[in-house]
């Protein structure tokens, strides 16, 4: 069966294109073309490649931790109604046996498939951090790093682990950085005090880039870059974002574009209270309080966010001056390219998978393609 979605505009991977359309088979993307003379109708001001949110907790109420039935479902229709065709379900550093059985519900819908955004694999975010650093992640269950357990929680995954975030200055880290590279698997540093020299040597062992760039990290210095320092400044790393304006001031999320406008990630890092009032809600086993929409602990720090990774490419776009093309790329085929997904998933070209956004002259989401099929907003 075939769909036509005609634009005012598409973003492909050659830029805009002027009143063009797309024509999709099935879950697949097979052309790109101009709309017909006379044909006036448009299905959308914008038609743009879904995004990839790599880096999710929770939201809509739930959690990826929650040992419930349909969390993953409620997360992934949450995720598409803010344009996302596809993400990575997050862990945080909690006991070793909800970890486990957390990779495995995730494993087990990345098999089977379900509503909303696709489920890509996992990304598991602690217990493999240093305490300075620590922010909502309880110091207490941080662990060792080991090959032998490395491999056991992928075996646990069944092989959907796609990403590890380690602290790069604990020891064995460098050997497990290069074990987990050759298991395919990414590795971003965070939660971490290294110095510049560490972070570049977990870049050379094969290191991908940093979680949630200047948060959970030493701040950079002018004389003591850090980690921040090394991976603005290294061009083989990525760098997520948080975008909200809390997370990092618009002036330092302009210099971070600045410097490595093409390595940025536009990420959520949200917890379950996206998408909710304000009220009291946990992470990582803390109760937590959202107040006009920012989530802190009762010491006062930062504890995931809110953001819509809609409203991420909104912000980069009104309060940072970024150009709608390249933040658009930053939440879609950044990411895919950081996952090795490129092929198939990330922007809009013939043979990829249709996972298309509609989205107004204000970039505000108007509808969802997830392999060819609309998702309900």
């Amino acid at each position: 069966m075939t769909l036509l979605l005609r634009a005012r505009r598409v973003l492909s991977e050659q830029g805009w294109l002027e009143d063009h359309q797309l024509r999709i088979e099935g879950e697949t993307l097979v052309a790109i073309e101009p709309v017909p003379a006379g044909v006036t109708a448009r299905d959308a001001d914008l038609l743009c490649p879904a995004y990839i949110d790599i880096h999710v907790h929770g939201g809509n109420g739930v959690d990826v931790m929650d040992d419930a039935p349909g969390v993953l479902d409620k997360l992934a229709l949450h995720k598409a109604r803010e344009g996302v065709g596809g993400w990575l379900p997050t862990t945080v550093t909690a006991p070793q046996a909800e970890i486990d059985n957390a990779l495995r519900r995730i494993a087990q819908r990345v098999r089977n498939g379900g509503p909303g955004a696709t489920v890509l694999g996992s990304y598991l975010e602690g217990p493999y951090f240093t305490p300075q650093n620590k922010g909502a992640h309880p110091p207490e269950l941080f662990q060792a790093l080991r090959i032998c357990e490395l491999d056991r929680l992928i075996d646990v995954s069944q092989n959907t682990l796609r990403v590890v975030a380690l602290a790069p200055e604990k020891p064995a880290a460098l050997d497990a950085i290069k074990h987990l590279k050759s298991r395919n698997i990414r590795v971003m540093l965070g939660h971490s005090a290294a110095t510049y020299e560490q972070t570049l040597s977990a870049f050379e062992a094969g290191a991908d880039g940093l979680v949630h760039c200047f948060n959970g990290m030493t701040g950079l210095h002018h004389r003591h870059p850090g980690i921040a320092g090394a991976g603005l400044t290294d061009k083989r790393a990525w760098l997520e974002l948080i975008a909200d304006g809390h997370h990092v001031h618009p002036a330092v999320m302009s210099l971070g574009c600045t410097c490595a406008g093409p390595r940025i990630i536009l990420i959520t890092d949200a917890m379950r209270a996206a998408g909710m009032p304000d009220g009291q809600y946990d992470i990582c086993g803390y109760a937590v309080t959202m107040q006009n929409g920012v989530v802190r602990t009762s010491g006062g720090g930062l504890a995931g966010s809110t953001l819509a990774l809609d409203a991420a490419v909104r912000n980069l776009v009104n309060t940072v001056g970024i150009a709608p093309e390249d933040a658009i790329q930053m939440a879609s085929l950044h990411p895919a390219k950081m996952l090795g997904l490129e092929n198939t998933l990330g922007s809009l070209a013939p043979g990829k998978r249709a996972n298309i956004i509609a989205l107004n002259n204000r970039l505000q989401l108007q509808n969802t393609w997830v392999s060819g099929r609309a998702v309900p907003l």
